[in-house]
């Protein structure tokens, strides 16, 4: 396996351990993994992708709800997405 392969794998089994706690903070409408986007590029840094309805300043959330930088060494990387809808 590739070193990116497995970071990928690593990313994939901490969001799957920690997916329930940040899917049950506000605004996060969705949890992934995939390479983190810093202003707008795409780096080649492997990251939970935390997608939010909207990005809002940090002092506007209960702490409960402010999402961390890294879980278990893996950065986290937060998106704005606005509401996913199926169908």
């Amino acid at each position: 396996m590739s070193q990116e392969g497995s970071e990928f794998a690593r990313a994939q089994a901490v969001r799957q351990a920690h997916e329930t706690d940040l899917m049950s903070r506000a605004n996060v409408v969705g949890v992934g993994v995939g390479l983190r986007t810093r202003g707008g590029h795409r780096e080649r840094e492997v990251a939970i992708v935390v997608m939010v309805r909207q990005k809002v300043p940090r002092t506007t959330l209960a702490e409960a709800d402010v999402l961390p930088g890294q879980i278990d060494g893996v950065p986290v990387d937060v998106v704005e997405v606005g509401d996913i809808t199926v169908g």
